[in-house]
């Protein structure tokens, strides 16, 4: 775990860093994000005392940094920065080498691990391992630079915007790579970036920092749904989370409360329901709220008897959502069952929501939306799962 206790970092006047306080968890990956000047390389360089700060403390498991041994500590903490920071006189292997030999590993277990780094960052160690750094393109020096870092097992690899002078393709490539690694190895990754795009796609946390100071620190999801302040919500865009629809969730857009009825309720009286409360469904459930199954205005055309219970009418292969289903699983079920209302149940199939073709079609919207136009749509309602006339019953 890295720690920031009340940091602050001036340079004679200048006040980079203003009393910060960050708990980064083991095996974490966090972005630090903004602009120019914020303080984000300032704090990725505190963690491994390339800068030390002015007032507070920084700890690592535990231990103030300032005790640490300072050669073992950063041989110990993978770096990574622009343009890979490859010496340019050592081949490849003798790059990624180094730290191994500095702590006098054995040579075939260098030999050995060398190799699986080689092939962890998607590089062919025959072709790559006896060239030099200015014979690969700006990739794959990322990629040594990447293997080089992780050359010693260590627990930490910060990370200076490391991908941001690549074309966008090698870019996403790299990022892409950088997600599937940190599934593989048990490693806390801080990773400095001015974009946001690359911030959500591939960190855990995201730290929005303004003038040396933490404006939000949550995950992704968070921060896309509930920025801090006007400040955040400018700086990650209105609509950008319709760039990450995997974060927009069946709780976030369900009807709450549906229209729901008991299973001995009539056929009248579920008319009745239905046209108070203008909706064409209504939801039966136990005492526990427990969904026993839907009764639809099809099923009350078929049912001639007015005494008929819902229970007889109703519907009982009901498909259903979770509400931390996201909008994507949710469109795909829509797709392939052809259905207009899933109803929202929790893990003891207790009902807690409703997706309708119109509320789902009312949220699909928003992101084609002006700000003005929002103000004048306002939330979707319980009637808009459809409006029915009593001749249409």
């Amino acid at each position: 775990m890295i720690e920031f206790q009340h940091v602050t970092k001036s340079f004679k006047d200048n006040k980079v860093l203003s009393d910060i306080s960050l708990t980064i968890e083991d095996g974490e990956l966090v972005a630090i994000i903004g602009s120019s000047g914020c303080g984000k390389t300032t704090t990725l360089k505190m963690i491994n005392r390339l800068i030390r700060p002015t007032k507070g403390k920084i700890f690592i498991d535990g231990k103030d940094i300032e005790d640490m041994n300072k050669v073992e500590m950063r041989r110990s903490i993978g770096y990574v920065i622009q343009q890979a920071g490859l010496f340019p006189h050592m081949t490849v292997r003798e790059n990624i080498e180094l730290i191994q030999r500095l702590e006098k590993k054995n040579d075939e277990e260098i030999r050995k691990n060398t190799d699986y780094l080689m092939d962890m960052v998607g590089l062919e160690g025959e072709e790559f391992l006896d060239r030099y750094p200015n014979d690969l393109s700006g990739g794959q020096q990322q990629r040594v630079g990447v293997a080089r870092a992780l050359a010693n097992n260590p627990k930490i690899i910060l990370m200076d915007e490391p991908f941001s002078a690549l074309d966008p393709m090698t870019r996403v490539s790299l990022q892409d790579e950088l997600i599937a690694l940190h599934e593989k190895v048990d490693t806390t990754i801080v990773f400095v970036t001015h974009d946001m795009d690359e911030a959500i796609k591939i960190a855990d946390k995201i730290c929005i920092m303004k003038d040396g100071h933490i404006l939000q620190y949550d995950t992704p999801e968070e921060i896309l749904k509930n920025p801090a302040n006007e400040f955040v919500e400018n700086f990650v865009g209105k609509n950008r989370i319709w760039g990450s629809p995997e974060y927009i969730k069946v709780e976030d857009i369900m009807i709450e409360n549906p229209v729901t009825c008991s299973g001995d309720l009539s056929r009248s009286r579920c008319v009745k329901r239905m046209k108070e409360r203008h909706v064409d469904t209504l939801l039966v459930v136990d005492q526990n709220r427990k969904l026993q199954g839907m009764v639809n205005r099809k099923a009350l055309y078929r049912a001639k008897n007015p005494l008929a219970a819902a229970d007889t009418m109703m519907k009982t292969d009901v498909l259903t959502a979770s509400p931390d289903d996201n909008i994507l699983q949710l469109l795909k079920l829509i797709d392939e069952y052809d259905v207009g209302n899933i109803p929202v149940v929790d893990e003891n199939e207790k009902v807690l929501g409703l997706i309708t073709n119109s509320n789902l079609i009312s949220t699909l919207s928003q992101q084609y939306l002006t700000e003005d136009e929002e103000e004048t749509e306002g939330e979707p309602s319980e009637g808009s799962h459809a409006e029915m006339t009593e001749e249409e019953v």
